[in-house]
């Protein structure tokens, strides 16, 4: 198993920009695919994004498609969420996660989880 860590919400007003950072430890990070997810008060875990391995492809959500960009560093353990254009409806608890099998959006197949970070966007 591995254990996750994010980092980098806060807030920001519409139209601006903000990285969230997650950091792996206790496993090999490399063996993991990672993914993005979000969550409001009162709805469940919506998939914005994950990234393969190596980072060599990513899948979004149509939501994140042309704003938010996935990235990972297996030197540093870490996996990245680059959010432009940042919307009042992005705001949400935003939380990173692992799966070692596939490069999926489906919230069950990660198994590991961090324990989320407040974005919250302004109008």
């Amino acid at each position: 198993q591995v254990q996750l860590v994010e980092s980098g919400g806060g807030l920001v007003q519409a139209g601006g920009s903000l990285r969230l950072s997650c950091t792996a430890s206790g496993d090999a990070f490399s063996n993991y695919y990672m993914g993005w997810f979000r969550q409001v008060p009162g709805k469940g875990r919506e998939f914005v994004g994950s990234i393969t391995r190596n980072g060599g492809a990513t899948l979004y959500a149509d939501t994140a498609k042309g704003r938010f960009t996935i990235s990972r560093d297996n030197a540093k353990n870490t996996v990245y969420l680059q959010m432009n254009s940042l919307k009042p409806e992005d705001t949400a608890v935003y939380y990173c996660a692992a799966n070692n099998n596939w490069i999926t959006s489906a919230t069950a197949d990660f198994a590991s989880w961090g324990q989320g970070t407040q974005v919250t966007v302004s109008s």
